[in-house]
């Protein structure tokens, strides 16, 4: 079970004057990690059978936990913090400090890449600023929906057989059940914004070269790449 750790409730901690924990507060704080872990599942797309494959937690168990019939201990927490990529303080939402800056915390990936998230919540769609080294080009496909804004560097992106170039200021979206790949177009490095949301999230576009008119980043036709 998880230990005592004081709760906040609007961003401010609720701890009894003799230096005890609420109670409450601490019921509050466990009943909310089965929604979130639910939102987090959802966002990533995933089913409890692939969540159970992934962390080793039967899918009896993620369904007791998401619907609050099971208490989360660490043991359960620790693997699905993992799976989902995020820290342990994150999927439990522990107490605000007091510190109203936002402390991001950079992954490197390959030689030269770094992935920087920047949405520290969970939700339907997430964002992260990359910097991609060269790499050598490899189709994969997964369930979801990607938004590609180039910010500096060219990006190359491969879409099935298709290909394109993407300058500064330019955007893509596609279907990533169709095997794609995208990284630096020369051997430069090369800057991005990357939203990622679950299979059926497009993006609304409300603007373009005349009122109405589906964005088309990649100029493939109406709505942009085809999937």
């Amino acid at each position: 079970m998880l230990g005592p750790a004081p709760a906040a409730r609007g961003g401010v901690l609720r701890r009894p004057q003799n230096g005890a924990v609420d109670a409450d507060s601490l019921t509050e704080l466990l009943d909310a990690i089965g929604p979130r872990l639910r939102a987090l599942r959802r966002a990533s797309g995933l089913t409890l059978e692939a969540l159970a494959a992934d962390t080793g937690i039967s899918p009896s168990t993620l369904s007791r936990l998401e619907s609050g019939l099971r208490r989360p201990t660490l043991d359960l927490l620790l693997p699905l913090a993992a799976a989902h990529r995020v820290s342990l303080d994150q999927l439990v939402a522990a107490p605000a400090t007091g510190d109203p800056r936002v402390h991001l915390t950079p992954r490197r990936r390959e030689p030269g890449s770094v992935l920087v998230p920047l949405t520290q919540y969970p939700g339907r769609v997430r964002v992260f600023k990359q910097v991609l080294a060269h790499r050598e080009p490899r189709l994969v496909t997964h369930q979801g929906y990607e938004w590609l804004y180039v910010l500096a560097g060219g990006l190359r992106l491969l879409l099935g057989e298709r290909e394109f170039m993407l300058r500064p200021g330019e955007a893509a979206e596609f279907d990533t059940g169709e095997p794609h790949w995208f990284g630096p177009a020369g051997p430069e490095a090369v800057e991005i914004l990357h939203l990622f949301g679950p299979h059926g999230d497009q993006a609304v576009v409300r603007t373009g070269p005349q009122a109405g008119e589906p964005h088309d980043p990649c100029g493939q036709g109406p709505s942009g790449p085809q999937r």
